[in-house]
Formats: C-alpha cells, structure tokens, sequence
C-alpha cells in the first residue's frame, strides 16, 4: 500500500522496535496527527483469546471519562411511558413498529446505537439479520437492553463504548479525538484497558494482553507496553 508524504512523514517519527509506555505512547500517537480534521484515536487489542468458543468471548461497555468527541444519535425502541421517559430523556428517535418497519423498507440507519426495553425484544428480532452485521442490535451485555432508558441515554450520551472482540481476536475502540489532548486521551485509554482487563475469560489460557496499537485515522500505529496497564 502506497501511503502519502504525510503519512510518511509521521512513520518516521515512531520507533517500531519499541513498545512504548501510554503517556510517551499518547504524545507520540498525537504528533502523528496531521490531518486537517480532528482525527479520531483509536486503540486495536490483540487479546490471547479463542472467540470461536463462548466461554471466550469479551464483552462490554464502559462510559469513557472525557467521551469521545462525537455526536451519538441514539435510537430507543420502546412503548407506552417508557417511550415518554425516552425521548424527556434526549433519544433522538422513539417508536416501535414503525421503526422496525422504516429500517426494513426504507434500509435506514441514521442512528449510532439501539437501546430497547425488554418487552420490544421480539419486535427488534425481526430487524436481527440487519442490525447485527452493524453492530446495532441491542443486547443486555452491553447495556442497552433495559427498563431504565434514561441511565441508558445518559451513558450513551455521556460517552459510553461497546467493547467487543472480533473473529480475529482483536478489540477495536476509540478512545477520543486529538484535540483533547494527551491528559483526556490517557485518562479514556486507562479507563478502557481497565474494563477490558477485568473481563478477562476465566478460560483464557497464556498472555491475555498480545499487544496494543494505538493510532489516529489518518496516521501510523503506535506500539504500546500491556505491561504497563
């Protein structure tokens, strides 16, 4: 792959031998930042993991300190006064049927993240095949199958990333944009390895932390030391 003279530039700015620890890491990652938008930063994990196996999966959601720096449309199915309590609560979409058949016959999907009340669970099944491949569809684990909508909407609002590993073992996560700084990027980053180091699987066997990178959109990964979380 054939990368820009910007680009270029930032790859010479990081030693690639070295794994660095998160302070150095984050200022070096935030060098590189050299686009004329406020890059994303992001963190990918290598865990020693087998996400073919159930026992082995990790999952979650933690409420990043500091957030993320993007605007998150929240979609809530639900009915009644838990509807009501939805959109007091600052949801940018309610409703129940009428958005599962929008999302079915109009291929919409002008929202970040789904919260339902338990009850609309086997309405929002029927809309699965379309909200899963999207990482849309509600689920206990993470928090956004619930009766209280209005701590749901709150976190999402507040901040709040689903952590999941993928089918090649790794977790990728933002962690906030360049313009905060590396005191913010440090205290989200911390905050995330915390909750990702405490679902660790019972049956993971071997190094659970493989290996850290963390990177702008636009920019090189950064190496960082698991040891040093």
């Amino acid at each position: 792959m054939k990368h820009g003279k910007k680009y270029q530039d930032s790859f010479k700015q990081i030693d690639r031998q070295k794994l660095y620890d998160p302070r150095e890491g984050i200022e070096a990652v935030l060098k590189t930042a050299k686009a004329k938008f406020d890059e994303t930063v992001e963190v990918s994990i290598r865990l020693g993991v087998d996400p073919r196996h159930a026992d082995q999966q990790v999952r979650g959601a933690v409420v990043l300190p500091n957030g993320t720096g993007k605007k998150v449309r929240v979609l809530v199915f639900a009915k009644g006064e838990k509807a009501k309590e939805a959109q007091e609560a600052g949801a940018d979409y309610v409703g129940d049927e009428d958005l599962v058949k929008k999302i079915q016959t109009e291929n919409w999907f002008d929202f970040d993240v789904c919260v339902a009340t338990p009850d609309m669970m086997g309405v929002v099944g029927r809309i699965g095949r379309v909200l899963g491949p999207k990482g849309l569809m509600p689920n206990p684990k993470s928090g956004t199958v619930t009766m209280d909508v209005t701590k749901a909407i709150a976190d999402i609002k507040a901040g709040k990333v689903e952590y999941r590993v993928d089918k090649t073992s790794i977790v990728h996560c933002p962690v906030g944009k360049v313009s905060f700084g590396a005191d913010k990027i440090e205290e989200n980053l911390s905050t995330l390895m915390d909750a990702i180091i405490k679902a660790k699987p019972a049956t993971a066997k071997g190094t659970y932390l493989k290996s850290i990178v963390v990177s702008t959109t636009m920019g090189p990964g950064v190496k960082f030391n698991g040891m040093k979380f």
